[in-house]
């Protein structure tokens, strides 16, 4: 199998920074697309930053200027800076990979961290 581990959430008073850390562990071949995502209460999971399996990093246009994503395939972890945080910046943050588990995998399979929440008070 395969985990992902999350790290560095908490409470921070807007305007403030935080870093998220995601690790992966198991079977791993290589991980492709790698990010993360977030959910706030009563709203739907959205993109927050990403790696993809191909082409350049994606960023939700909220936070563009704002968080950094970066990575470290040789440890498999990926991280996101998060700087001048806002109240609506608020969320639980889950860690995303693709992951071929195999040379003959050619697909992969999707995988989600439990999630770290980041409070922002104003």
């Amino acid at each position: 199998q395969v985990q992902l581990v999350e790290s560095g959430g908490g409470l921070v008073q807007a305007g403030g920074s935080l870093r998220l850390s995601c690790a992966a562990s198991g079977i791993i071949f290589r991980v492709n697309a790698m990010g993360w995502y977030r959910q706030a209460p009563g709203k739907q999971r959205e993109l927050v930053a990403l790696f993809p399996t191909g082409g350049n990093t994606n960023y939700a246009d909220s936070v563009k200027g704002r968080f950094t994503i970066s990575r470290d395939n040789a440890k498999k972890t990926v991280d996101l800076q998060m700087n001048s945080l806002k109240p609506e910046d608020t969320a639980d943050y889950f860690c995303y990979a693709r992951v071929l588990r195999s040379l003959f995998d050619s697909y992969g399979t999707e995988y989600w961290g439990k999630g770290t929440l980041v409070t922002v008070s104003s």
